[in-house]
């Protein structure tokens, strides 16, 4: 899917109310409060009415686009942009590229579609596993190797050797913190755990009963034999680039959804429906106001 095809296939608000009605009733439109079946108004929008309930409704109704004011088409392409941008779009480019009136649109814009990106159940990592930990943000004083002593935010990193990629913003990097995180999100097959010299992964992986092999970056060593973390550290390098490319300045406190739109995107570069996939978390997300984004 591309901006031709989006523009071919979906030139109109109804075009686009028809494929959001598919993805979201695929065995026929359903009361979203009752779940019974409803009856199609002959209105200009596409309105449904549940006569169990004396409901009115529309498909965007509790979804991410509810009460948005922008033309589906813009979503639509919107959407496109930051699933198939491999190092993300920034709001500031959005609202160029669509014409949107106000920045505060294109970012509300752009924060719902990653809030539908970040899915709320994911499967445990089982296999070969690798753990790391970076840093983000500005230049700061008393900069050193690791990036401790500055007021950089810590990322934590977990990727499955050919399997999918979990990012966290993390408060910082210790053993309780990543020990939190490796224990959501591994499952009981591990095979191996990689990571660096970092003395709290070697403490953590006896208390998870999980074998361990780690590369000591210290003395300049960074593969030996199978044990690195260079897979991982691919994925920092990537979400990095967009930082500084595209995003340029990112608060702390919306750090974590940016990590989850990298990941959406990381974990599924390789399909094909990419843009519909997306689309059916955005159906199927809760509703997101901008009190709650900015509160």
């Amino acid at each position: 899917m591309n901006l031709v095809d989006i523009n071919t296939m979906f030139p109109t608000d109804e075009k686009c109310r028809e494929l959001l009605t598919r993805l979201r009733w695929p065995e026929g439109v359903r009361c979203p409060r009752c779940n019974m079946a409803v009856v199609e108004l002959e209105t200009e929008k596409t309105l449904y009415y549940c006569k169990d309930c004396d409901y009115q409704f529309s498909v965007t109704v509790g979804t991410i686009f509810n009460d948005s004011h922008l033309p589906l088409t813009k979503w639509f392409i919107a959407t496109l942009l930051l699933c198939e941008a491999k190092k993300g779009m920034s709001a500031c480019q959005i609202q160029r590229t669509l014409g949107i009136s106000s920045y505060k649109t294109a970012w509300y814009l752009c924060h719902r579609i990653r809030a539908a990106m970040a899915e709320m159940d994911k499967p445990m990592l089982d296999g070969q596993i690798e753990v790391d930990e970076t840093y983000v943000g500005g230049r700061g004083k008393g900069l050193t190797r690791r990036g401790r002593g500055t007021k950089k935010r810590p990322v934590i990193g977990i990727r499955q050797r050919n399997g999918e990629l979990r990012l966290f913003h993390a408060k910082n990097v210790t053993a309780r913190s990543i020990e939190k995180f490796m224990r959501q999100n591994l499952g009981e097959n591990v095979e191996m755990l990689y990571t660096d010299e970092l003395n709290v992964y070697r403490g953590i992986a006896q208390r998870m009963g999980i074998k361990h092999k780690m590369v000591r970056h210290g003395i300049n060593e960074y593969v030996r034999g199978d044990a690195h973390t260079n897979t991982v550290e691919s994925a920092f390098s990537l979400f990095k680039r967009g930082l500084r490319g595209s995003w340029h300045k990112l608060s702390p406190k919306h750090l974590q959804a940016y990590l989850e739109e990298m990941s959406f995107r990381f974990n599924r570069r390789d399909n094909s429906d990419l843009f519909l996939d997306t689309l059916r978390h955005m159906i199927t997300a809760p509703v997101l106001t901008f009190e709650k984004l900015t509160a």
